[in-house]
């Protein structure tokens, strides 16, 4: 392979990889100003990002921005506990999709679970599946690092995929570890036997993504799965915050 050619396929991948990135941060101190920062970030010479994902509270700051970009803005709920509350999940859910957020990422009660609950799941699950209506996308983050063994993350899964979630999630990336590929392949395979029965789910891989090696090693799972070419931004999703740092610099 020719240098040329090698420089043509990374900027391929780089520039696909962008369309893919839910560009995140939700640090405790971001602010108005942070997000207008991240918000530069998003939209590129090289292309835009799939979607932002910030705090409720900072939805005012960015969503004029993001309007007409093609940008979706997303927040996050019951973020980062998991707690097992339903109905305070359901409400903050419900809240920001009346603001204006386009997708709610919430935290799976993963401890419910391991202690034997699964209907507090389920129950969740279900409630913010009916809190983001037909105007939001519900993405589920199991805190697949928590739950670990491959038994826990595959019912999680199940359980998130029955309650009606667009995308399953691995993680927050405020625990360890995060993302793994044992963990993706575990939800690729529950994402494949759904499909079989109709019903379509996108993978969202988030925790410790940072480089541009790291997202297409995720990538390549899905499409070695899927097919070449299967993944979009309505099927799969890279979440990070330094990742875009990666993608731009090899663009440039």
């Amino acid at each position: 392979m020719t240098d040329t050619t090698f420089t043509m396929r990374m900027t391929t991948v780089a520039r696909r990889l962008l369309s893919l990135t839910d560009l995140t941060s939700l640090n405790d101190s971001d602010d108005e100003q942070s997000t207008q920062k991240l918000l530069r970030l998003a939209s590129t010479d090289a292309g835009n990002v799939a979607a932002v994902c910030i705090w409720p509270r900072l939805i005012p700051a960015a969503l004029p921005t993001l309007q007409g970009s093609g940008i979706a803005l997303a927040v996050v709920s019951n973020f980062p506990a998991g707690v097992a509350d339903a109905r305070s999940a359901a409400k903050e859910t419900a809240a920001a999709v009346a603001a204006g957020a386009n997708e709610v990422d919430v935290v799976f009660p993963y401890r419910a679970l391991l202690s034997g609950d699964e209907k507090s799941g389920a129950t969740l699950v279900r409630a913010c599946r009916d809190a983001c209506g037909k105007h939001a996308l519900l993405k589920v983050i199991l805190e697949t690092g928590q739950l670990a063994s491959e038994r826990n993350i595959r019912r999680a899964a199940e359980i998130a995929a029955d309650g009606g979630a667009h995308f399953l999630k691995t993680s927050t990336g405020k625990t360890q570890p995060g993302a793994t590929t044992d963990a993706v392949s575990v939800l690729l395979d529950v994402i494949g036997l759904y499909e079989k029965r109709g019903s379509r789910l996108g993978l969202k891989v988030s925790g410790g993504v940072r480089t541009i090696e790291q997202a297409r090693t995720y990538l390549d799972l899905y499409e070695d799965r899927f097919g070449v070419g299967a993944a979009t931004a309505a099927s799969f999703r890279i979440g990070a915050s330094s990742l875009v740092n990666d993608i731009l610099t090899v663009l440039r």
